[in-house]
């Protein structure tokens, strides 16, 4: 069984691949370009990518192939309707991460309210230490608790991020990008419901054709002035000029953004080079999933998936 990895270094020299390679014949590649893709797929007949693009002229690159596995929750780096056509089974991994991602998402939510990165640099630059008070008041905060929290998207993460909000207090109404809502224990409400009511809002939901763009100027202009807006699922649901716009002419409190419709994110992205208060807006690249501890689970449900098919 020959098996090929493509951008196998997106899951960190600290995670063994001892348990893959007992699997067959297994070459792991850090990183493939597009034009990489036809020669290194040539003779695979289980394709793994975490973000490298496997559709239908990619596909046909590999006239053994038998499976195709995501090294992640999201698909839409494949184009699944034509490996069906082919009878080819696209595996994904889902749940892994729901630990890591909601944990992301309130780091970044107690860093916007609690303004943290800002006191952490007041002591650093010797601004406390040159001032004549015990205490800084330029940036007072809100606490959590009785606030509104709004959650786009009720999966595994959107439920845990309720949880953890509920935690500190927060009050939790989510709306259903599916249409469906599913889950019981929290309201569901419509979207511009949850975009005039709540204080935070976490976007946990799926990129996909109902939910691109699902963020922009006129969604924002609803939001409280006061409020914030966390985006840890993918790029592309929240516009992204339109993100820089809005902190730009003061509609919302703040954002905090882990994900970009292009990674790693250009040197002239909006959020890089058009924003006039880059402490509104803090930027991590892409690390929601990343824990020691989901990487882990994320190459067991890997070779469980592959082991499964084989048998």
């Amino acid at each position: 069984m020959k098996i090929v990895f493509l951008d196998a270094a997106t899951v960190g020299s600290d995670i063994s691949f001892d348990e893959l390679k007992n699997l067959g014949e297994t070459t792991l590649y850090d990183y493939t370009s597009p034009e990489e893709v036809a020669a290194r797929v040539a003779d695979a007949e289980i394709v793994i990518t975490n973000k490298v693009k496997l559709f239908k002229e990619q596909i046909d690159a590999a006239p053994n192939l038998r499976l195709i596995c995501v090294a992640a929750t999201g698909v839409n780096c494949v184009d699944v309707e034509y490996a069906k056509t082919l009878n080819i089974p696209v595996k994904n991994i889902p749940a892994y991460s729901t630990e890591s991602v909601a944990q992301v998402i309130m780091m970044h939510i107690l860093n916007l309210v609690g303004h943290g990165l800002y006191f952490n640099e007041v002591v650093h630059s010797g601004t406390y230490t040159a001032s004549k008070r015990f205490t800084d008041l330029c940036r007072p905060f809100f606490e959590l608790k009785g606030k509104k929290m709004g959650i786009i998207g009720m999966g595994n993460i959107g439920q845990r991020v309720a949880a953890l909000a509920e935690a500190f207090g927060m009050q939790v109404c989510y709306y259903s990008t599916s249409g469906t809502s599913h889950c019981t224990e929290y309201p569901s409400v419509p979207l511009y419901e949850l975009l005039e009511e709540c204080d935070i809002i976490s976007v946990n939901c799926p990129l996909n054709p109902v939910t691109s763009g699902l963020l922009c100027y006129s969604e924002l202009c609803k939001m409280k002035p006061t409020a914030y807006l966390i985006n840890c699922s993918r790029g592309g649901i929240v516009n992204e000029k339109d993100l820089v716009r809005a902190l730009n002419d003061g509609l919302i409190a703040g954002a905090a953004i882990d994900a970009y419709e292009v990674e790693p994110i250009p040197a002239d992205h909006p959020y890089l080079s058009e924003l006039k208060d880059k402490s509104r807006l803090i930027l991590s690249p892409h690390i929601g999933w990343t824990s020691k501890e989901a990487r882990t689970k994320l190459m067991e449900i890997l070779v469980d998936n592959i082991k499964t098919f084989l048998a």
